[in-house]
């Protein structure tokens, strides 16, 4: 399964450069506000050392990583929310995505208007948290107006529903986001169908220039700290004109190397990413491929199998686990079964990180 990420930022903040980082698509990106004026959508495959270690061992098969879809929408200015500039249109197609992306700018270029003038993180995160904000309180009002006028008929589930929204609205008002509150698993069905933004977990995404970490990173990074919120630094110009300089990996990997970092923005804001969606990658090998799955942590094998096909969870048997390091040291999966280091789960085994699974089914 793909997930899902929206990019979200002030004007000129560098989203668009951020995207062509990620995804390789070679978005527009020119030096003035609301360059995007359509939604950018980008699929990009996940770099996965785990998945190429295990190919190396089954190299006649193909291997298919988990990708990544990435939606860029136009900048968000104050007022969005009122429909000024041209973020507002665009705020719907970033309901769907699991996770938000937002781009701070933390960079200096007199070539590249800010549309407020400087750089200031604090208010710049503030103005786009406020836009969410205020189009999560438009759309929960009109729904509770649709359900409250059920609710007077003296439907149960209509007046559930409108305490549980008026409960948002509350927040929402308060100026927090909704991800500041705790939810039953009886709430999650409802949630999941009201989508609010700012629900949604946050991974800001400091946009640094050539010169790297800076005092404005840094401020980002102790903001994200006191909200709970991930947070990673990215060289977008650099990595944007490596990716389309160099397509192959392996080069663009090398010439990050020479420019001091170790790992792509992709593979850091992933691994963050990950972490904050509570998402783990297991590994299967069947067919005439060797392919990466991403599921949420805590996962029971049947469900993990449904991820492929629901026959591994409707009509489950059993799982036979490898972990990968013991399948690695053997060098094949006879030597490890031969080994007797496959075990053979229930349907209650909980899916760990890195495993590699047969689903059997009947």
């Amino acid at each position: 399964m793909s997930r899902s990420f929206g990019l979200v930022g002030l004007p000129n903040a560098g989203k668009s450069t951020i995207f062509n980082a990620l995804t390789l698509a070679g978005a527009k990106v020119e030096a003035y506000p609301f360059c995007t004026i359509e939604p950018h959508h980008g699929v990009a495959a996940v770099p996965d050392e785990r998945l190429d270690r295990l190919h190396r061992l089954f190299p006649t098969k193909k291997k298919v990583p988990t990708t990544i879809e990435v939606v860029d929408i136009a900048g968000l200015v104050e007022g969005a929310c009122q429909g000024e500039g041209l973020g507002n249109q665009f705020l719907a197609e970033i309901r769907g995505v699991e996770a938000i992306l937002h781009v701070v700018r933390c960079f200096s270029d007199p070539d590249i208007a800010h549309p407020m003038g400087e750089p200031d993180v604090r208010r710049d995160v503030a103005v786009v948290e406020g836009e969410l904000l205020a189009k999560d309180k438009e759309t929960l009002e009109r729904r509770r107006e649709r359900s409250a006028k059920v609710a007077r008929t003296g439907d149960k589930a209509a007046q559930e529903e409108v305490a549980f929204l008026d409960r948002l609205l509350a927040t929402v008002k308060e100026g927090k986001p909704i991800r500041a509150l705790q939810f039953s698993s009886h709430d999650q069905p409802l949630l999941r169908e009201l989508a609010p933004l700012t629900a949604k977990p946050v991974l800001f995404v400091a946009n640094v220039g050539d010169d790297g970490e800076n005092d404005l990173a840094r401020a980002l990074a102790a903001l994200a700290q006191e909200n709970g919120a991930g947070w990673i630094a990215v060289r977008g110009k650099l990595e944007a004109e490596l990716g389309e300089a160099c397509p192959d990996e392996r080069e663009r990997q090398a010439f990050l190397r020479e420019y001091g970092l170790a790992e792509s923005a992709l593979v850091r804001l992933v691994a963050e990413a990950y972490r904050l969606l509570s998402v783990i990658t297991f590994y299967t090998v069947e067919g005439p491929e060797v392919r990466a799955w991403t599921i949420p942590a805590g996962t029971r094998a049947p469900d993990a199998g449904a991820a492929i096909h629901t026959d591994f969870r409707d009509r489950f048997v059993l799982a036979e686990v490898m972990h990968l390091p013991d399948l690695l040291a053997a060098g094949s999966e006879r030597a490890l079964r031969e080994a007797g280091k496959i075990h053979r789960a229930g349907r209650d085994y909980i899916v760990q990180d890195g495993d590699v699974i047969h689903f059997i089914s009947a």
